[in-house]
């Protein structure tokens, strides 16, 4: 019954995530305005932010199910930790990538060593080394445990690289919220759009890019819980095949 009620909510979460990211992909292209300097390859920007989002919304979820499953030790909380890591990084690796890619135009630079990347390349190589941890632990209760522990730490690189460009002095421009006065003037890459409607635009065009992720994220991790499931029943009915042959010699 749990899994027939997995698969129905698998297929609405897949379909409300294909019509978000096709309604995204038209106000992108079609609606939202053309920055004055970049151009249409600005763009890209809807993907970088909202990708970079859901990333560390995943990580976030992690750590809430780490928390949970250290208080309420059960497979299903590790399930999610280990789902939301997986998609976290994928979308962390889209989130570097566009933004390298945006970088070049409005930095001149495909990558610089400052402070806001560096702390994305470490959190990514912290998130990474999440999978080492669970493959070097062969006890399942064991390794859920420590698992559990790491993502909670692991977090902490997100709240540096989320802090890095607000009170270091960055490149990177703050596109949400404001920066102490030390890291006040370093931004480069700021957008240019006219003040009014053509602003209205690309707020509204950039919300609906951040949500149209946000459903693609459940999506995933609708469909990566499910397989886990999957597995998990597959495991259990090999070992009762094998004990049934073992009980007939």
């Amino acid at each position: 019954m749990e899994l027939t009620r997995l698969n129905r909510n698998v297929r609405i979460l897949n379909w409300a995530a294909f019509v978000a990211i096709a309604i995204a992909l038209v106000i992108v292209f079609f609606y939202a305005p053309t920055e004055r300097t970049m151009g249409n390859v600005q763009r890209i920007f809807y993907f970088h932010v909202g990708s970079a989002w859901v990333g560390a919304v995943a990580f976030f979820v992690a750590l809430v199910s780490g928390v949970i499953y250290l208080r309420r030790p059960a497979l299903k909380w590790d399930t999610v930790a280990l789902a939301s890591v997986e998609i976290g990084l994928v979308f962390l690796t889209m989130a570097t990538v566009a933004g390298s890619v945006w970088g070049k135009p409005a930095w001149n630079t495909w990558w610089l060593w400052s402070p806001r990347l560096t702390l994305i390349t470490v959190a990514w190589l912290t998130y990474a080394a999440y999978f080492m941890l669970r493959g070097a632990i062969e006890d399942e209760e064991k390794r859920a445990r420590f698992a559990a522990i790491y993502v909670i730490f692991a977090f902490v690189t997100i709240i540096m690289s989320y802090l890095s460009i607000r009170i270091l002095r960055d490149i990177h421009p703050v596109v949400v919220g404001g920066t102490a006065e030390s890291a006040q003037g370093a931004a480069e890459g700021l957008q240019d759009f006219e003040a009014g409607l053509e602003s209205t635009r690309m707020i509204l065009s950039l919300n609906a890019s951040v949500i149209a992720f946000s459903f693609l994220y459940a999506a995933w991790l609708a469909n990566r819980i499910r397989l886990q499931r999957l597995m998990d029943e597959t495991a259990v009915l090999k070992m009762r095949v094998v004990a049934r042959l073992q009980g007939e010699r």
